[in-house]
């Protein structure tokens, strides 16, 4: 499983909103600074993950992100898919009636594969990651 640059940013800042919960609305200029991301990219991130209902969005001043639900209810499958969309795996139609069969066994595998990584996926919440809850277990 490879993530883009765009997913570990999303998680990244979602997990810095984690441990600063408490601390209010936290601006994007300062998410990318102390995360290391550039701003600009960081905002259009960050407006994704308030559309998907991750994030929440606070004009003015003190304004800045927060998260919209607390971190024990946000899993990283989320995160994920509000930045990739339905996580799943892509596999390209056959070309020739030949190969349909193995393709079709192929897909049926893979597929597998993908329930069980959605899974444990959805088992992993933002809390389990920044370390203000006990660790999701894996199994």
């Amino acid at each position: 499983m490879k993530l883009s640059r765009t997913v570990v940013y999303a998680v990244q800042a979602t997990l810095q909103l984690a441990e600063l919960q408490s601390a209010g609305p936290v601006p994007c200029s300062r998410l990318a600074s102390e995360g290391h991301m550039p701003e600009r990219f960081l905002l259009q991130i960050l407006r994704g993950l308030v559309t998907h209902g991750i994030l929440n969005s606070t004009r003015g001043v003190d304004g800045g992100y927060s998260l919209d639900r607390s971190p024990q209810e946000i899993s990283l499958l989320e995160v994920i898919e509000a930045i990739e969309g339905p996580f799943g795996p892509k596999l390209p139609v056959p070309e020739n009636a030949s190969s349909a069969a193995r393709q079709h066994q192929l897909r049926e595998a893979i597929e597998g594969v993908a329930v069980n990584l959605r899974r444990q996926l959805h088992g992993i919440k933002l809390a389990d990651l920044a370390g203000s809850a006990p660790r999701a277990r894996l199994a």
